[in-house]
């Protein structure tokens, strides 16, 4: 038996959803922001369930943005679940962090966004302060069943981030999905560190994009995304998205028809009301449709003597 439980973030996406699961051990799928009216309302909706914090056995993180990772440690008794990846941000790992960072130094860089936004990097660490702080106690990976819960099993589903993953359960046709589709909106295949360095910039749109056609193959009937309500019609939805996101590659594409041109200039243009507000997830959209343009070969990126990418038709 799957319970939802809606907890408010201070993010423009609203409010998260954490999902407690039934079976022989007691879970609850991701534990909402760290704030206290976040904790408020996730200790209130347990208990009107008939639990309270210490009664849950194992805590699964979908992924470790704050939204999803942020009360951890308020479950004491339970076992915290997830990707190898989100140990890095729940463990605060200092060389994680200092390569976090060198990272976005070296992205912004070869994007061609000028000096004086250097100060984004410290902002891509994702409200560390609303993120849990307490290990992983049991690395899951693809394959895994979820302990306790026999049919459950672990997906592992990149591109809104390195360390997401899914829950699927066959027999019911039920995915509980975190951010991978969302009700009302597309989720953001985001820009971030690879798992290991010397594996390079993760291609963050086409890892959601195979995320997401995986779904296709299989017989889902239910959805509970991280946000909003449940989906049931899903390979329509997914299809629908996909679709959308190969003409905004084009719209990208007839840009650089015109002539070369770096992430962050076509970033402006494509975004020219929000980019300064929003550079990362800007710069993150517009990279990905770049990877995406690449990859079947309409594209071709080339390295400026500044070490600035510049990308231009084949």
């Amino acid at each position: 038996m799957i319970h939802k439980i809606a907890t408010p973030t201070p993010f423009g996406v609203g409010d998260v959803n954490s999902f407690l699961l039934k079976g022989d051990t007691l879970t609850l799928v991701d534990t909402g922001t760290k704030t206290p009216e976040a904790h408020e309302v996730l200790k209130q909706e347990l208990r009107k369930l008939g639990y309270s914090f210490n009664d849950i056995e194992q805590v699964f993180v979908t992924h470790h943005h704050p939204d999803h990772c942020g009360w951890v440690e308020a479950f004491d008794r339970a076992e915290i679940q997830g990707h190898a990846y989100l140990n890095y941000w729940l463990s605060r790992d200092p060389e994680f962090l200092e390569r976090h960072d060198r990272f976005y130094e070296q992205s912004m860089h070869e994007e061609g966004v000028p000096e004086e936004y250097s100060k984004w990097v410290k902002r891509f660490r994702r409200s560390v302060k609303l993120m849990g702080n307490r290990p992983v106690d049991r690395i899951l990976n693809e394959g895994d069943e979820l302990p306790g819960h026999p049919g459950w099993m672990v997906q592992e589903s990149l591109g809104h981030a390195q360390s997401h993953l899914s829950l699927w359960n066959e027999r019911e046709g039920i995915l509980i999905g975190g951010d991978l589709l969302l009700e009302k909106v597309s989720s953001n295949p985001l820009v971030e560190p690879p798992f290991i360095e010397q594996q390079g910039r993760p291609r963050s749109l086409l890892q959601y994009n195979a995320s997401l056609t995986r779904l296709l193959d299989l017989p889902v009937k239910t959805v509970y995304g991280g946000h909003g309500g449940e989906i049931y019609n899903a390979h329509e939805l997914i299809t629908g998205r996909l679709t959308k996101q190969q003409e905004r590659a084009m719209k990208v594409f007839e840009m650089i028809k015109e002539k070369p041109q770096t992430v962050y200039e076509l970033t402006k243009r494509l975004f020219p009301a929000v980019y300064e507000k929003e550079l990362g997830l800007t710069l993150s959209e517009t990279l990905g449709q770049l990877d995406y343009l690449v990859s079947r070969e309409m594209i071709e990126e080339t390295l400026d003597n500044t070490g600035v990418h510049q990308y231009a038709v084949c």
